[in-house]
């Protein structure tokens, strides 16, 4: 079946703006672009700086009341960032509910706790939206906003792509394919400007220490996205938060490689950390809590924000720290 062109949006009043979507002629893409506008207000916390929180790995549903639950905690620490900021969105790297990603799910479990900021969400898809067939209730109830599994915005001068890392065979050519041109386009319409940073998001991490442990499903998009010149990717899938340098496709330490975030604490339960990869140089299961990036021309800040205490012994101090943009 051949592709309609792909359609872009108009830069909206503020730092976000979509630009490429996956289901391109839809209705309800039309209405995102429409209603998405309105959902990015346009006064900035700070001129020039785009927030952004993420995480994945969120609300676990045997839990008897979602608002006594991880999520209910993580939700909280992004609500308040949200209302100090009123251009700062969100990034969901995953698995949102627990176990099986049913429509009920989603209605009682999640969105008590994080839908209440569903308009200003990003999503990509985990493994337990696909435990249900198709991931629908998924698509179903994120809409627009999650395209065909992938797609791509711009934050301010940073290029976002998010990707499903369930995706196989063919299914997975195809989102190559489009990395690949996106990428291709970007860097082409970028030329002469200010140069861009690149930013991915998908749930299944490349490289882990973790309890599942490096997924290299997604090797052939990170050897597209370095090859770009990508900054940073997020992930979740492990139950915990690790950070890496730079990195290219082979796992090598490289300047110039992308540096990897799994920030798999977004509420559902902590899982512990079992064969050190090499480059790991930041690694917490002792908390859940969110990733706060803010992003801006030639750089990045990071903050691991702590939703709960920590409760191992001796914790480390919540990670933190600032990077440059190739």
């Amino acid at each position: 079946m051949s592709e309609t062109p792909p359609i872009s949006a108009e830069r909206f009043a503020g730092a976000a703006r979509i630009v490429r979507w996956i289901r391109p002629g839809a209705a309800s893409l039309l209405a995102c672009i429409a209603t998405c506008a309105a959902a990015v207000p346009t006064s900035p916390a700070e001129p020039g700086v785009q927030t952004v929180y993420a995480v994945g790995d969120i609300a676990r549903c045997r839990h008897p009341d979602p608002r006594w639950s991880g999520a209910a905690d993580t939700a909280a620490v992004v609500a308040a960032g949200l209302a100090a900021d009123q251009q700062a969105v969100v990034l969901t790297l995953g698995d949102h509910t627990y176990p099986r990603g049913t429509t009920a799910e989603f209605e009682q479990c999640y969105g008590p706790t994080w839908g209440r900021f569903k308009e200003r969400t990003w999503p990509a898809p985990g493994n337990h939206e696909y435990y249900t067939k198709g991931a629908l209730p998924y698509f179903a109830y994120f809409g627009a906003r999650a395209g065909q599994g992938y797609y791509a915005l711009r934050l301010g001068v940073w290029r976002i792509y998010s990707l499903d890392s369930n995706l196989k065979g063919a299914a997975q050519e195809r989102q190559l394919a489009w990395l690949k041109n996106e990428l291709a386009r970007d860097a082409a319409a970028g030329a002469g400007d200010t140069p861009s940073c690149t930013l991915a998001f998908w749930h299944h991490p490349l490289y882990s220490s973790g309890g599942h442990g490096s997924m290299p499903h997604m090797r052939a998009a990170w050897t597209l996205l370095h090859a770009a010149g990508a900054e940073l990717v997020l992930s979740g899938h492990d139950h915990d938060y690790e950070r890496f340098a730079p990195q290219d496709a082979r796992g090598r330490a490289e300047p110039q490689g992308i540096r990897q975030f799994v920030v798999g604490t977004g509420g559902a339960y902590p899982t512990p950390f079992l064969r050190l990869r090499d480059n790991s140089d930041f690694r917490d299961a002792s908390r859940n809590g969110v990733l706060r990036l803010r992003l801006y021309a030639g750089g990045y800040d990071w903050e691991f924000l702590e939703a709960t205490p920590p409760q191992l012994p001796n914790p480390s101090p919540p990670d933190h720290g600032s990077g440059r943009c190739h």
